[in-house]
């Protein structure tokens, strides 16, 4: 049997959304002293549990609002959950908001050593694999800029490449990217190919279902945060496309 990647263990993440808004910290902090914040609360995942296995491909469908990225969020670390536990064995790459983590004042290479370092990588690791992550980047002498001076397609360019770069046991990706412009996207396009058929262990969240069908083995439906079904692909996928028939 392979070996365990993911286990997530009775999950839940609550959010709360404010009545009004709120236009300061310092008004908001006013307002819980007087207690006069008034919110609803709702749950983007209740108490949901999987395991994903090494060498999985899983497509995550639904329709909005199920709790898809929140679910990816939380597997990458971003978000922390309200109840459960998330259990993860290998490094993460995550392809969600790339670059939103860096530091705007260091360079482009600054951010390659920060990221890498976040990423559980040596700093003997990034030496050998800086001018493979310059060079697919496209950034060219931009790598020592400070960021603060990238477009956002120049950020995302640098947070695909170090990401995809560095080798990770566990990608997980929000929508299949569209990074810079149209060569650069069929680049990377060939790249999470050349990780996803490498044997990687995979999280695609998508609303194509051929893209699902065609990339994964398995597949979990969400809905209004619940798990309807986790399985084969073609199974699950089945009764979605059902279930989009009836409603």
């Amino acid at each position: 049997m392979n070996s365990v990647k993911i286990e997530i263990d009775r999950l839940s993440m609550k959010f709360r959304v404010f009545s009004e808004k709120v236009g300061s910290l310092k008004e908001y902090l006013l307002r819980a002293m007087k207690r006069n914040l008034r919110y609803s609360e709702f749950y983007a995942l209740r108490s949901i549990s999987f395991v994903v296995h090494s060498g999985d491909r899983v497509g995550i469908i639904g329709k909005n609002g199920a709790g898809k990225s929140t679910l990816l969020k939380i597997i990458a670390g971003v978000l922390k959950p309200t109840e459960g536990t998330v259990t993860v064995h290998g490094r993460v790459a995550p392809l969600l908001e790339l670059g939103a983590g860096f530091d705007a004042e260091l360079t482009g290479a600054e951010n390659i050593y920060l990221n890498g370092a976040l990423l559980g990588k040596s700093k003997q690791f990034l030496d050998a694999k800086f001018q493979e992550i310059v060079k697919f980047s496209e950034l060219g002498n931009f790598i020592h800029v400070p960021v603060k001076n990238y477009s956002s397609g120049m950020r995302a360019r640098l947070g695909f490449s170090i990401a995809t770069q560095v080798d990770p046991d566990i990608l997980i990706m929000d929508e299949i990217l569209g990074v810079g412009d149209e060569s650069f996207r069929k680049k990377s396009s060939a790249k999470m190919m050349e990780l996803i058929e490498g044997g990687k262990t995979v999280l695609l969240v998508s609303h194509q279902l051929g893209l699902i069908k065609s990339l994964t083995n398995k597949a979990l439906w969400l809905h209004r945060g619940e798990i309807k079904a986790f399985g084969p692909t073609e199974e699950v996928c089945g009764l979605y496309e059902e279930f989009l028939k009836n409603k």
